[in-house]
C-alpha cells in the first residue's frame, strides 16, 4: 500500500480513535497504558483532614482490585488507602452522597 505525504489511513484513523475511547478508569504512564495495579501498598491510618482529593479505580481486566487513591493537600503526593478501613468506607460514602446532590 503505497502512501502520499500527508494522509492516514481511515483504518488507522479508526484504530487510535477506539484506544483513545477506551481508556476509562486506567492510568496512563509515559507513552503507553499502565497494565497493572497501581497500588503495592495501602494506608489504613487515618488521614482524612490531610487529602485534597480521593480517586477510586473500580476493578479492571488490569487489577482485581479496587483502589482508592488519595491526593494530599500539603505534597501533593498519591498515597492508596485501604479500601476495607472504616473512615475510608465513611469517605467514599460521604464522595457519593456528594455527587448525587
Amino acid at each position: 500500500m503505497k502512501m502520499t505525504s500527508g494522509k492516514i489511513p481511515i483504518s488507522s484513523l479508526l484504530v487510535l480513535l477506539v484506544l483513545l475511547t477506551n481508556t476509562k478508569g486506567k492510568s496512563l504512564s509515559g507513552l503507553g497504558m499502565e497494565l497493572r495495579c497501581r497500588c503495592i501498598q495501602t494506608e489504613s491510618r487515618q488521614i482524612g483532614r490531610h487529602i485534597r482529593k480521593v480517586e477510586v479505580i473500580l476493578a479492571n481486566s488490569h487489577c482485581e482490585e479496587t483502589e482508592i487513591i488519595a491526593t494530599l493537600k500539603r505534597t501533593g503526593q498519591e498515597v492508596c488507602l485501604d479500601a476495607e478501613a472504616p473512615w475510608v468506607k465513611k469517605v467514599i460514602e460521604r464522595m457519593m452522597s456528594s455527587r448525587r446532590r
